[in-house]
């Protein structure tokens, strides 16, 4: 059996692919509130946490797999994370360093979930 990399090497020999788009952008017109950042989990957090959207694959990871499933029917061959501020610098400003790794590793979890599914599809397009 082929690894991804290989994979992906041997589709880059063969075609252009197609990278997602951004998920900032693509967050915003979903015209989230503060309790959508919250969510449950940190529904009595000490500071606003409104525009953490690395945040939203704790809260809301139905949003960032819409957004994923998204960018995956309109043609993208590739998916990045929802981790552009994730880092322990980043997060910081809401008081959350301590879940800087479970942040990273649930986006990671959440795009290997959709592109799994979408390989299952079309498997002519790993």
């Amino acid at each position: 059996m082929i690894n991804r990399v290989e994979q992906l090497r041997q589709q880059l020999s063969q075609r252009i692919l197609v990278l997602d788009g951004g998920m900032g952008t693509m967050i915003q017109s979903y015209r989230l509130e503060e309790a959508d950042y919250r969510g449950e989990r940190f529904a009595d957090w000490q500071s606003d946490l409104k525009g953490n959207n690395d945040l939203l694959v704790l809260s809301k990871p139905e949003v960032i797999t819409a957004i994923h499933n998204g960018y995956l029917e309109a043609g993208a061959d590739i998916l990045e994370t929802n981790t552009f501020n994730s880092t322990t610098i980043a997060v910081a400003d809401y008081h959350m360093e301590s879940l800087s790794a479970e942040i990273n590793y649930q986006a990671a979890l959440l795009a290997r979930a959709c592109a799994d599914e979408w390989t299952s599809r079309t498997p002519e397009k790993p």
